[in-house]
């Protein structure tokens, strides 16, 4: 008995320094909750001593506190966030140069134009209508095609769309109809729409949500959630408006100041590695490298030749004084904030 005891002791003081070498890293993302888990046990299988504590919201929410943190830092590292977030970031000196091992595996525009690098792409999200096929039999609403046909009358009250102040996928679809249209006639074209929209969602996946379970005919998502809801059989088609559609780069960077630097860039490397990209290739179809495919089901070809010629690095420098005029004419309409 005091043998078993004595060896028992001995195993725990074994295992102890070596759970004690663990390294904890904060890690600030917009990955969807799903995701999460699927990304966590990947990545600490990859790094046995790493251990993955998420922060996370939607994007806005997301860039706002690490703004305000800038001084007083919690984040290690930022993964599966917006590029527009993160040049803002880079435009702050908040992102600590890296280049990974195999990011110049990634496509040119997935990579920083710095060297060392300040972030690094993984994968693109689009702008996405959700139309349900049932509501609009229902109603007798027609199909839309283009942007232009949202404004329908037929529509007004029954458009969910995303607050761009809280969600990404808000920012790049109204990046998307800047790039489009222009300044001028993009205001003009959302102040228009705004009559229709019954709700501005502080997320991008809830007005795919909401069209799916038949709360409004039309929600105004990403793409990943869309093929998603589709595949699990909600009554959606997935269009994407022949006229254009945004489009966003997730992205991760090291947060400037980590006292785990070490551990932050081995992260890094797994977040661009094959297997990393295997993982984002479950949800997205157009991934940070060209050398790993993806294997999501149903995804409309549409979007890689109907994106629209967003420029990043513009949108980031213009996005608080677009953030702060879109909130100023229609912030009136969004849902209540949790």
């Amino acid at each position: 008995m005091l043998r078993r005891t004595l060896l028992a002791a001995a195993l725990v003081a074994i295992a102890l320094p070596a759970e004690a070498q663990r390294t904890r890293l904060t890690v600030y993302t917009a990955f969807e909750n799903d995701q999460l888990p699927v990304f966590k046990q990947a990545a600490e299988a990859a790094l046995r001593d790493v251990e993955i504590v998420w922060v996370r919201d939607s994007t806005g929410v997301v860039t706002t506190r690490l703004l305000a943190e800038k001084d007083n830092p919690r984040a290690d590292v930022i993964w599966g966030l917006s590029v527009f977030s993160l040049i803002r970031l880079e435009a702050e000196n908040m992102l600590e140069p890296y280049t990974p091992k195999d990011a110049m595996a990634l496509r040119p525009q997935f990579r920083s134009a710095r060297d060392p690098m300040t972030w690094v792409g993984l994968d693109a999200f689009v702008s996405a209508v959700c139309f349900n096929t049932a509501v609009a039999r229902q109603r007798n609403l027609p199909r839309p095609a283009t942007w232009d046909d949202l404004l329908n009358p037929a529509f007004r009250g029954l458009i969910a769309m995303p607050n761009p102040a809280s969600s990404g996928t808000g920012l790049l679809t109204v990046a998307g109809w800047l790039a489009t249209r222009g300044e001028q006639a993009a205001w003009d074209y959302m102040t228009r729409l705004h009559e229709n929209i019954a709700v501005y969602t502080h997320s991008g996946s809830a007005p795919c949500n909401n069209a799916a379970r038949g709360e409004y005919a039309i929600g105004l998502s990403f793409d990943m959630r869309a093929v998603a809801l589709k595949n699990q059989g909600a009554p959606i088609e997935i269009i994407v408006p022949t006229d254009g559609v945004g489009f966003d780069l997730e992205a991760a960077a090291i947060h400037r100041g980590t006292r785990q630097l070490e551990a932050a860039r081995r992260l890094m490397d797994f977040a661009v590695s094959k297997e990393a990209m295997a993982l984002y290739g479950r949800y997205y179809a157009l991934l940070g490298r060209e050398d790993v495919q993806p294997t999501v089901q149903n995804y409309p070809p549409e979007f890689a030749q109907r994106l629209a010629a967003v420029d990043f690095a513009k949108v980031a420098a213009d996005r608080d004084r677009i953030l702060a005029e879109w909130s100023r004419r229609f912030d009136a309409k969004s849902a209540p904030r949790n």
